[in-house]
């Protein structure tokens, strides 16, 4: 579903919205409208960029993990792909994501649901039938790898004269 929104829905909905406005304020200048947004978000990108920059680089130097510093560069680069894309919905996403404000909303949404997904076991939802069908009985006998060791630091592997060769396996 979330492919047919990305790939269907909003372009439908850009197409309609750049219609609507060529209507009313006319065609050039719904073109110059476009462009001045991507010109205004480029720059607003190179800004908040930089600042997140900053702020992470301050982070690691005092030892710290930049956690919500990495969370605001990706929401910034989605921005910025966001902003090039021609299209008034496409933009206004992407301000979103380049407005401190409406970008710490949605690094806390996003980390609100990672963590429940974390919390609900972190797994993807696969089906595996014939994985499924094949383990049903529990672990098999092949899974378990035996193996013997000698420990080459103790005292009876240096006074045993060869400390390189492993003594027989014996079986059970």
């Amino acid at each position: 579903m979330p492919l047919f929104i990305i790939f269907i829905v909003i372009p439908v909905v850009e197409i309609l919205l750049l219609i609507k406005v060529g209507e009313l304020i006319g065609g050039w200048y719904t073109v110059g409208l476009v462009l001045l947004s991507a010109f205004i978000g480029v720059n607003m990108l190179r800004h908040q960029g930089l600042a997140t920059l900053t702020r992470a680089r301050a982070k690691l130097d005092q030892g710290e993990m930049p956690i919500g510093e990495m969370g605001d560069g990706i929401l910034i680069a989605v921005g910025g792909a966001l902003l090039i894309t021609p299209g008034f919905f496409t933009d206004f996403l992407g301000f979103c994501c380049l407005i401190p404000l409406t970008r710490h909303l949605f690094v806390k949404n996003l980390a609100k649901g990672f963590m429940g997904w974390m919390q609900r076991g972190g797994k993807a939802q696969f089906h595996y039938s014939q994985y499924e069908q094949r383990n049903q009985g529990g672990a098999r006998r092949d899974d378990v790898i035996d193996g013997d060791y000698v420990d080459l630091g103790s005292k009876e592997g240096k006074q045993g004269g060869d400390e390189t060769r492993l003594p027989p396996r014996s079986k059970q």
